[in-house]
């Protein structure tokens, strides 16, 4: 298990600096200083990641997307955020003043919350929890209350109706998305997310392709991204929860929405690409790169799997999302979870050959494969049809 290098490198710096009476003081400094780099960090990103995904798209679209603001319109991110601080901050006079408040915070707060526990270099860390999976698959519901906190909060029915759409739509996802990381935490052993990093000698996005795509396809329905963005769809009429909100108020919506996209490439990262590690050889070889390097890479790398799938696929109906969540991703998780533990009992050793993770490696997507075509041929048998209710009326002739 890796230790903590970033903390003890920066706490002897603070121990030197300051009296040995003051220690506490220096295990503070020290905390602190890892916090305001992880926020700044994710903000940083999440400012680039909005300027990445305009121009990807206006790529996909055959336009040029933002670059007017600076050169290449890097400065757009810094231009949207001064237009929403001069926009005036409205709030609706029947709105509640205190949930109307607390929602945008309790969301931006769920989303930099997350980052204490992802482990983003060899030692580096804010904190190492035993129960880090359990973290960060409790601690986004935050922002599931306050969803509905924004929509009963505004006063509005509208917000409220939308509200309680994305909330039902969210833990509907939450199932599948907490199921698929069974398979992950049977060959881990951990919920640490640093020992998860460490135990996998093979990426487990080979060893766990069906987890990686209910995982994938569950994070995408909880930042609400496409194809399941229907908080933003031509039959909500309204932008859903956040109708009433302006101003800042609206920016800190926007920025736990786009930032959520950065954490949740973050955990992809380190639960199926080995996080910090260089992914296409063994652990113990040496690393060409620095650690913190390969997993900004490979963050960037998720960041653009989201925007080509916003690009790439339709929106779908409520009734689509809704059956997609328990139809299919949620018996997909449960077929991975019991094949992954018929797996580990037939190779109950904690330490696998190559030979054996290889042979895992093939039944794993062999099932997958199976699992992906057969729901996929019954959803086209099966599926229901947007106009099979609707009936040709035969018009009579017009009388000359």
């Amino acid at each position: 298990m890796e230790s903590n290098t970033l903390f003890s490198n920066l706490n002897e710096i603070y121990l030197g600096l300051l009296p040995e009476s003051l220690s506490w003081a220096a295990f503070l400094g020290t905390g602190f200083t890892i916090i305001l780099i992880l926020v700044n960090a994710l903000l940083m990103l999440t400012a680039f990641g909005t300027y990445m995904e305009r121009r990807v798209l206006g790529r996909f679209q055959t336009r040029l997307g933002p670059n007017r603001v600076g050169p290449f319109g890097l400065l757009q991110p810094l231009a949207d955020l001064l237009k929403l601080i001069i926009k005036e901050d409205l709030r609706p006079v029947t709105a509640d003043r205190l949930t109307f408040f607390l929602a945008p915070v309790l969301m931006v707060t769920s989303m930099l919350v997350v980052v204490a526990v992802v482990p983003f270099g060899n030692g580096s860390f804010l904190a190492d929890l035993n129960i880090g999976v359990l973290y960060l698959v409790g601690i986004p519901t935050i922002a599931t209350v306050s969803i509905f906190l924004g929509g009963w909060g505004s006063g509005n029915r509208f917000a409220l109706l939308g509200a309680a759409r994305a909330v039902a739509m969210l833990i509907s996802y939450e199932v599948p998305m907490i199921v698929s990381l069974a398979g992950v935490l049977i060959l881990a052993g951990s919920m640490s997310l640093v020992e998860v990093v460490e135990a996998q000698r093979l990426p487990f996005i080979l060893l766990q392709p069906l987890a990686f795509f209910v995982f994938i396809v569950s994070a995408s329905a909880e930042m609400n991204r496409s194809p399941f963005d229907l908080m933003e769809a031509e039959s909500e009429l309204t932008a859903g929860f956040h109708t009433e909100f302006s101003g800042m108020r609206f920016g800190l919506v926007q920025l736990a929405e786009f930032g959520e996209v950065v954490i949740t490439s973050a955990i992809l990262s380190t639960l199926f690409l080995r996080g910090w590690e260089n992914p296409f050889i063994p652990s113990d070889w040496q690393q060409v790169l620095p650690a913190q390097i390969w997993f900004i890479g490979k963050v960037l790398f998720f960041m653009f799997i989201f925007t080509w799938i916003r690009a790439t696929l339709p929106r779908m109906r409520i009734d689509q999302v809704m059956a997609f969540a328990w139809k299919v991703l949620f018996p997909l998780a449960l077929i991975n979870m019991f094949v992954t533990a018929a797996l580990v009992v037939v190779w109950p050793d904690p330490n696998p050959t190559y030979t054996q993770l290889w042979v895992m490696v093939g039944v794993n997507w062999t099932v997958a494969i199976g699992c992906l075509a057969c729901f996929t041929r019954g959803l086209e048998r099966h599926g229901k049809k947007p106009t099979a209710s609707v009936q040709l009326v035969q018009m009579p002739a017009e009388v000359s």
